[in-house]
């Protein structure tokens, strides 16, 4: 079992050594980078990475890219703001030891988030698994703008892991609502719209309260104290704008029809 580890990258030149030092147990690692501008590449390098230039296609494009062009049947997927855990080492270890028949086609992770100082255990955060490992003829990325995850083909059998990949995704509360205001919130109201979903007023007005309960009572936030209240409170953000930015799209597709039939 020969395992191709793979990063994708822009800018990571903070995160990429460590990254690729948590997956150095890996028979190769492949670094696709869409231009980075700082060091990115030459750490990679450093580090023993094959790193490969890619202009952007997006996440699941961008990641499919990499096990396309990574030399090894199974792949590892993994973000440079993560870092494989001990207890997941040891068990791809115990994969790695086994005989090929007994193996599954791939293989969920759970993911656990460090954020303000602490490792989140409720919420929406934890577990949050994540299909990382698997035989590429057996599946492949997909998902449009956000939300990217390896699909099985029919009939592949998929198993757990034990052990964690730990997370670093912000800085502070701060990038975190940045990140949820340029980027994440914007590419989900997209990303529904063309999927034919509609919102409503009362949706809109409801969405951030049902959110904030959801993950901060029904999920446990509650549970990692002021860190759990501040997810919760940025989720609840990311749902109302979200709908808001869907109300937007779908009045201007509104506003457009009008005008196609008064002309």
């Amino acid at each position: 079992m020969k395992i191709s580890a793979t990063i994708i990258t822009l800018n990571e030149a903070k995160n990429i050594r460590l990254a690729c030092e948590s997956v150095a147990w890996a028979d190769e690692i492949v670094v696709v980078d869409s231009g980075s501008t700082d060091a990115t590449r030459e750490i990679a390098v450093e580090c023993g990475a094959r790193v490969l230039e890619n202009a952007w296609p997006g996440f699941a494009e961008q990641k499919q890219f990499a096990a396309e062009h990574a030399e090894h049947e199974w792949i590892f997927s993994l973000d440079a703001d993560e870092r494989v855990s001990d207890e997941l080492k040891s068990s791809i270890a115990e994969l790695r030891a086994k005989s090929a028949e007994l193996l599954a086609d791939g293989y969920y992770v759970s993911r656990r988030a460090f954020y303000m100082g602490r490792w989140i255990r409720g919420g929406d955060w934890y577990p949050d698994r994540q299909l990382r490992l698997y035989q590429k003829a057996c599946g492949g990325w997909q998902g449009a703008y956000v939300h990217e995850s390896v699909q099985m083909n029919a009939g592949a059998r998929v198993e757990q892991l034990q052990g964690d990949l730990l997370h670093y995704p912000f800085a502070d509360p701060l990038e975190h609502r940045r990140m949820i205001d340029e980027r994440y919130a914007p590419l989900a109201a997209r990303k529904s719209f063309e999927q034919g979903r509609r919102t409503s007023r009362f949706e809109i007005a409801t969405i951030g309260p049902a959110t904030f309960m959801r993950s901060f009572i029904l999920k446990g936030g509650f549970r990692d104290g002021l860190a759990g209240f501040t997810i919760a409170k940025l989720a609840a953000h990311h749902a109302f704008l979200k709908y808001r930015l869907l109300w937007e799209l779908q009045n201007s597709e509104s506003d457009a029809a009008r005008h196609r039939t008064s002309t």
